[in-house]
């Protein structure tokens, strides 16, 4: 991950701005009790999801939601340009389990 901004973090809530450098992918995983709220910022961002797959556009100004225990990772498309997304995590203590690809 090239930065991560933290604009508030307590013992149930995290929101922060991530940006991903050109071509990144963030590892295969889940959150036990937390639910992701992203909001793309800007890049070209996909959000791939397991159970059942799917995937989702993160445009600028776009929204998405990924449920606690579901496997997920973000994908910035882009090989030239950094992508940044707000990532808004609640309710419940954070933890990051990784899975295998």
């Amino acid at each position: 991950m090239k930065k991560a901004e933290t604009l508030i973090e307590t013992d149930d809530v995290r929101v922060r701005v991530l940006e991903l450098s050109p071509g990144q992918i963030t590892p295969w995983h889940y959150h036990t009790k937390i639910t992701d709220h992203m909001v793309g910022l800007c890049g070209d961002l996909l959000i791939r999801l397991r159970d059942p797959d799917e995937e989702i556009a993160l445009a600028p100004g776009s929204r998405c939601e990924v449920a606690a225990g579901r496997v997920h990772q973000v994908i910035n498309r882009s090989i030239l340009e950094p992508a940044q997304y707000l990532l808004a995590q609640g309710v419940g203590r954070y933890d990051f389990i990784q899975v295998k690809n």
